[in-house]
C-alpha cells in the first residue's frame, strides 16, 4: 500500500514537469535569430583565399557577437535551448557571402523586433535589435567596399 502511494505521488509530481517540458516558449524566433546570426557571422568572417577582413566587416562581427549575447540572455530568460547550431551553406565569392549575410541580418531584425510581453527581456531585445542594425549597416558598407 505504501509503495502504491509513493508511486502515485511521484507520478503526480512528474506530470506537470513533463507537460512543461513539451510546451514551447512564447518566442521561438530567438532561436531562429541565433541560428541566422551565427550563419551571418560565419559568412562575413570566412572569406575565400587569404583576403583579410576589412574594418566594416570587423565592426559587423562585433555587433553580431553583441546581438548573440543579448539574444542568448533573452532566450535563457524565456526557457529556450541554445544548443541549436545549424550548418551554413558555403557561398563562393566574398560579395555573394556579404549579400547572404545581409539577407540573414534583415531576417534576424524581423525575428527579434517582435512584440515582447516580458518587461525584463524588452531591454535585451531592444539592445539586440540595435546591434543587428549596426551589423547590417556595416555589412552593407562592406558590400560597397567589395
Amino acid at each position: 500500500m505504501r509503495a502504491i502511494i509513493l508511486i502515485a505521488s511521484l507520478a503526480a509530481l512528474a506530470v506537470p514537469l513533463a507537460a512543461h517540458a513539451d510546451v514551447p516558449g512564447r518566442h521561438p524566433y530567438y532561436l531562429h535569430a541565433l541560428s541566422d546570426l551565427r550563419a551571418a557571422r560565419w559568412l562575413i568572417e570566412h572569406r575565400p583565399g587569404d583576403a583579410a577582413i576589412n574594418a566594416h566587416e570587423r565592426v559587423a562581427i562585433g555587433q553580431i557577437d553583441a546581438a548573440i549575447n543579448d539574444i542568448k540572455l533573452a532566450a535563457i530568460d524565456d526557457g529556450k535551448s541554445l544548443a541549436d547550431r545549424p550548418m551554413v551553406d558555403e557561398t563562393g565569392d566574398r560579395r555573394a557571402r556579404l549579400h547572404r549575410a545581409a539577407d540573414l541580418l534583415h531576417k534576424v531584425h524581423g525575428d527579434v523586433a517582435r512584440e515582447e510581453d516580458d518587461a525584463a527581456v524588452r531591454g535585451l531585445r531592444n539592445r539586440a535589435v540595435g546591434h543587428v542594425d549596426g551589423a547590417l549597416h556595416e555589412t552593407e558598407a562592406a558590400i560597397w567596399d567589395a
